[in-house]
């Protein structure tokens, strides 16, 4: 903004207040208050409190924050509203700046367009490599386990690659299931002519014995654990085989089950220990939080905001206690959230309406963060912390 408030308006001494713009003088008011400078500086402040929503609105614009869309509605809004403004101040630059971030939300809303395209394009070439592939080892290989372990890790490759229409991903997914079938297919059979030439005892207790070893690196526990359990149960019902074939199949059944469960008992050990450090370092944290000295509330708000991020950057803690450390760091974050907004309240009673919208807006984030804490989704979680930084970052300090 530029001049000052006698440089683009008056008022007379019947009291009417004008702004000058470029098609001329417009009537905005009347000022019965006090004398003419003060009305004039009431109606300059009024516009500079809208020149900061235009301000604001081009800097979330500029820094991907401000949706194309939402931001060339908002601006195309406030460009209408200045023909009736009861502001005094350089309305043709501000409509001039409307202007440009009309035209540069067009822009950006043509390059989201593209990169979403693009994104489809290189999805869509994924996918179709993922069929190429799957195709070639349906029809040639014959490393049955490899071939196999690949097409399974291509099911969750598959499952992260987004962005591809339906009826596009439907036909993909169609070629890459039928090769996937083509495969177990040949597979069982080369096995069934395989197992023909064995002792159906042998033939038996070497599968399960596979199925064992296959499963002893798994750190899938829960399911693994009862399908270990199953095999146990299936090798003691399943016939004998011979003394020193089943001595020796049932070695490699034995390691290949206490392998797992030696790596499951310490897993779960380990995790247990951690879970108990990681309680132990937030509540170390919440003591802090909580003992915040609030005379500076400000200087409180900000300690606080570091030890927000250290005890979100800690890990899991014990299941129990899930709820108490949660509700203890809330009730600390509301402590000085509410000694903030008393010295908000004390010292700027006569702040920018537009401020004041923006401490409400930052009030609601910090109320949906809190909840998507409470659901324990990361991703709603990361959203509302991203949100919460944002919204401060737009507060004055």
């Amino acid at each position: 903004m530029s001049g000052t408030a006698s440089e683009w308006g008056r008022i007379d001494p019947d009291g009417t207040v004008y702004v000058r713009t470029a098609e001329g003088e417009r009537a905005i008011g009347s000022w019965q208050a006090g004398d003419a400078e003060a009305g004039l500086a009431y109606y300059f402040r009024k516009y500079e409190d809208l020149a900061t929503e235009v301000d604001l609105l081009h800097r979330r614009l500029e820094s991907g924050a401000g949706d194309p869309a939402t931001t060339k509605s908002t601006a195309a809004e406030l460009r209408g509203s200045l023909a009736t403004a009861a502001v005094i101040g350089d309305l043709g630059s501000l409509d001039a700046r409307l202007e440009r971030i009309i035209a540069e939300s067009d822009q950006k809303a043509g390059e989201r367009a593209a990169a979403r395209q693009q994104a489809r394009a290189e999805a869509v070439a994924a996918k179709e490599a993922l069929v190429t592939e799957a195709e070639k080892l349906a029809a040639e290989s014959t490393s049955w386990k490899s071939a196999g372990d690949r097409l399974r890790a291509m099911v969750d490759e598959w499952k992260h690659i987004k962005g591809v229409d339906r009826r596009t991903d439907e036909t993909l997914w169609k070629r890459f299931a039928a090769a996937r079938e083509a495969f177990a297919r040949r597979r069982g059979q080369h096995f069934a002519q395989l197992d023909a030439e064995r002792s159906s005892a042998r033939e038996a207790k070497e599968q399960l014995v596979a199925r064992a070893e296959e499963l002893a690196t798994s750190s899938d526990w829960r399911e693994t654990a009862a399908t270990m359990r199953e095999l146990m149960t299936e090798w003691k019902a399943s016939p004998r085989a011979a003394r020193d074939v089943e001595d020796a199949l049932w070695t490699r059944f034995r390691a290949a089950q206490d392998a797992f469960f030696t790596r499951r008992s310490a897993t779960f050990a380990e995790r247990d220990a951690e879970l108990t450090d990681n309680l132990r370092r937030k509540e170390e944290i919440l003591s802090e939080a909580e003992l915040l000295d609030l005379r500076d509330p400000r200087a409180a708000q900000d300690a606080l905001r570091d030890l927000q991020m250290r005890f979100d950057s800690i890990g899991h803690v014990p299941r129990d206690a899930i709820r108490r450390v949660e509700d203890r760091m809330r009730a600390a974050e509301q402590r000085v959230r509410d000694a903030v907004d008393s010295a908000w309240r004390g010292s700027s009673a006569a702040r920018s309406p537009f401020l004041a919208a923006l401490q409400d807006r930052l009030a609601e984030a910090e109320q949906r963060l809190e909840r998507a804490r409470k659901s324990g989704d990361p991703e709603r979680i990361a959203r509302a912390e991203a949100e919460v930084a944002q919204r401060r970052s737009l507060l004055p300090r």
